[in-house]
């Protein structure tokens, strides 16, 4: 399934990317974007891991569980929140930081791919 959500935003850092996509009220996620952009990382885990969202297929929701659990040290369960929202079949564009557009899956690849190479030079 692929659709476009009308406005989604992505922090981009270091290692990890998250998003807030924005929806109509009555079919919005809590995506942990408070918590998050605030650097409350465990609070972040806490409240995405209560709310099922290492079975969501929602890309949003996979990225910033990824990114929760990175910034928590969490590494082999950040890099399969990023894979389950590259594999998701739902796809949607996010807006990046720098104000440009991406497809959500390719928003999880640099996720991923910035875990990896964190990982990379951390294991060195």
């Amino acid at each position: 399934m692929s659709f476009t959500a009308l406005a989604a935003t992505l922090l981009l850092s270091q290692t990890a990317v998250t998003a807030a996509p924005a929806t109509p009220l009555n079919d919005r996620i809590d995506v942990a974007y408070t918590e998050l952009s605030s650097g409350n990382a465990e609070a972040a885990v806490r409240k995405l891991e209560a709310a099922g969202a290492a079975k969501s297929e929602d890309p949003a929701t996979l990225i910033n569980l990824g990114a929760a659990y990175a910034a928590n040290g969490q590494s082999e369960k950040a890099l399969a929140s990023y894979r389950a929202a590259v594999a998701s079949p739902d796809r949607y564009d996010l807006q990046l930081a720098d104000g440009s557009w991406t497809d959500s899956r390719a928003a999880a690849r640099l996720a991923l791919n910035n875990l990896l190479r964190s990982t990379a030079r951390a294991s060195r």
